[in-house]
């Protein structure tokens, strides 16, 4: 996926999970950030960003943040909604017969419902941003959520669906994600349970630039 009309900044502090402060043009433009996780490990003052402008010209923020940069790592894409759409292009690439986003399951809505002949395909999607000496962790903040969802597609395992949870890696040069235990034991537990039971866990490396996300060509969707 790519972003049109980006322009590059400086980072200079965040108000809160949503705003953010960048350097532009000599002066300060107050902007929104499209990650409500904690980012402290990256967004810090002075470090080069990428801001996508809106398209709605009534918002009060003209720009959104999509991209940081990470001495020794490069560009890391931040922006949440981003894996999602790239899976989605991925997934058309894989011979499914049906993709439905956003599909009700139990009491949760699934990312992605997929159908190919008979069988029936449940997967969650979360973004990676997270790096520790070349390893990403997910999450970078608790997210009961999360655990809600995996819980969920063990009881689907359980009902005959092919099952899984796939990490899109917003950096490149990382391709694994680990729980983050030390954030959020519950999560790790958790992913560890659905495992157990047979849900599959993807691990998606991605080509990442300031203006562009995309997953790496020869990933494919396991058999």
């Amino acid at each position: 996926m790519m972003y049109p009309n980006t322009v590059k900044g400086k980072f200079l502090d965040r108000s809160n999970r949503f705003v953010a402060h960048v350097e532009l043009n000599g002066g300060t433009e107050t902007v929104h950030v499209k990650n409500t996780g904690r980012c402290r490990e990256l967004l810090l003052p002075g470090v080069p960003v990428v801001l996508a402008r809106a398209d709605n010209l009534n918002r009060k923020t003209q720009y959104d943040l999509i991209a940081v940069r990470k001495n020794g790592l490069g560009w890391v894409n931040l922006d949440s909604q981003a894996p999602n759409a790239v899976v989605l292009e991925w997934l058309k690439k894989q011979e499914f017969d049906r993709i439905r986003p956003e599909t009700v399951y139990g009491d949760s809505r699934i990312d992605f419902y997929m159908e190919k002949g008979r069988r029936k395909y449940l997967l969650e999607v979360k973004g990676c941003t997270l790096e520790i000496s070349g390893v990403g962790y997910f999450p970078d903040a608790p997210t009961e959520r999360g655990v809600k969802h995996i819980r969920e597609l063990v009881e689907a395992k359980k009902r005959g669906y092919w099952c899984g949870v796939a990490f899109v890696i917003q950096m490149n040069g990382v391709r694994e994600v680990r729980p983050n235990t030390g954030t959020h034991p519950e999560f790790g537990e958790a992913l560890a349970d659905a495992e157990k039971a047979g849900v599959h866990v993807l691990h998606l490396p991605c080509d990442v630039k300031g203006n562009s996300l995309s997953i790496q060509d020869g990933v494919r969707f396991p058999a």
